[in-house]
């Protein structure tokens, strides 16, 4: 049996193919046609079963309903809890996410960048890693819609979504400063973003501000992609070396799940004696014997944010000058368990 068509709905409908396009396309209310008329038709396409084919309405109407989203490590509790997030909020508004993963990788975000615009896609949303500045420029010369997350690109005229990095440090390690924790190690990785270091720079101001001296030794930064070997090495040269270590804040959550099974395998107990921190909440630190205390991030919030300012750019008309910059910048919450 022959698949319905645009046509046969329009001629059933008694409209013109033009107002099924119109309706097919959400431009119903934009178009002022009637609420009876878009129901009729809706009503007909249901009884039909029909299905626009996507490919031809993307070369009639120049969008493929598609965003693609480009984050450090799709695994990662936090990046997943933002696509999922996204993923239900865009597929209400008729558009779908395609999503991958850069491992923080300049040269494979690039690669990413291009087999998107291959594919066409109306937006994007990254969480950007050094180097791929140039790239997103161009998407911006393109008259794309680009929103930035997780980390900002102060340099560039770019929407972006983030959280204060630096007061959630400042409240996690101020915490612990209070619970009279003076030998604070801090745990992070080793990558030159802007998150990453307004973490440390939090960190760091609440010693001083307490009139503790920051010590080297209780520094330790990990490469990105380190083994869990690796990283377990490193961990425990940091407690064997430094006993008088009497709390440490992890700046990211796979870091700190990390460092729990480190410690766990040294058989050091996280008590009143000794304080563990996490920035990002997940179920294992919920859970965990004792549960541990966490820098909270809006991840429902910052999805929101996201995705407004994408679909507003989307119905912006790109013939009219843009309106200004969205920089959006959430706040943290730190839980205490």
């Amino acid at each position: 049996m022959k698949a319905p068509s645009i046509k046969d709905i329009a001629k059933k409908a008694e409209v013109s193919i033009t107002t099924v396009s119109f309706i097919l396309n959400g431009k119903a209310e934009k178009m002022r046609i009637s609420k009876d008329v878009i129901k009729r038709v809706q009503d007909i396409i249901q009884e039909f079963g029909f299905k626009p084919n996507q490919v031809a309405r993307s070369l009639r109407t120049g969008n493929t309903k598609t965003i693609g989203l480009i984050v450090e490590d799709i695994s990662n509790p936090f990046f997943s809890g933002i696509a999922r997030r996204i993923e239900d909020k865009a597929y209400k508004k008729g558009y779908k996410i395609s999503y991958s993963s850069t491992e923080n990788d300049a040269v494979k975000a690039r690669e990413l960048i291009e087999m998107f615009k291959s594919r066409k896609v109306d937006a994007y949303i990254i969480a950007p890693v050094p180097g791929i500045e140039e790239d997103i420029k161009q998407l911006l010369a393109d008259k794309i819609p680009v929103v930035i997350f997780d980390r900002n690109l102060p340099e560039m005229d770019v929407n972006y979504v983030v959280v204060d990095n630096f007061k959630g440090a400042y409240s996690a390690t101020e915490y612990l400063i209070k619970k009279g924790k003076k030998n604070i190690a801090y745990v992070t990785v080793d990558v030159d973003v802007d998150q990453i270091n307004n973490r440390f720079l939090g960190y760091e101001h609440a010693l001083l501000d307490h009139q503790i001296k920051p010590d080297p030794k209780n520094l330790i930064k990990i490469p990105f992609g380190s083994s869990e070997e690796e990283t377990n090495v490193l961990l425990k040269d940091l407690f064997v070396n430094n006993p008088d270590i009497d709390a440490v804040f992890f700046s990211t959550n796979y870091l700190a799940v990390r460092g729990l099974f480190c410690l766990k395998e040294m058989n050091k107990t996280i008590d009143q004696d000794f304080n563990v921190v996490a920035y990002d909440d997940q179920d294992v630190f919920r859970i965990h014997t004792p549960p541990i205390s966490v820098v909270d991030q809006p991840v429902e919030e910052i999805a929101e944010k996201i995705i407004d300012i994408i679909l507003n750019e989307l119905s912006r008309d790109k013939n009219l000058p843009k309106s200004e910059i969205s920089k959006v910048v959430l706040p943290t919450k730190f839980i205490e368990r």
